[in-house]
């Protein structure tokens, strides 16, 4: 049976609260080993800071990067569509007058 797949927004929110949950129990990790004061845990305990921080700001620039081509890919379709409708606007007015006659239809027959 086909995996399904989720939404892109759902996937996305899936992924932040698993990156989430990841970060609390590492610095809950981090917090625990506090008191060991071996040399090693130390160092295990700063490279784990260190990575987190750093994972944390690429995730951030990351999340912010693909917002941005977002808006931007999204503003370039509404300005296609401006464009369209303004160019064959006859063309637009039937389309919407037949979407407006199948809705009303399907409505109708409730």
């Amino acid at each position: 049976m086909a995996k399904r797949q989720l939404p892109f927004s759902s996937q996305s929110d899936q992924l932040k609260d698993d990156l989430r949950h990841l970060s609390e129990t590492v610095e809950e990790l981090m917090n625990a080993t506090a008191k060991d004061a071996s040399g090693e845990m130390n160092d295990l305990r700063s490279r784990a800071e260190r990575r987190l921080k750093d994972t944390r700001a690429r995730l951030e620039e990351r999340g912010e990067r693909i917002y941005d081509e977002a808006r931007d890919s999204l503003n370039h379709q509404a300005d296609a569509c401006d464009r369209y409708v303004h160019d064959n606007p006859w063309t637009s007015i039937g389309i919407g007058a037949a979407a407006g006659l199948v809705v009303g239809m399907l409505l109708g027959r409730r």
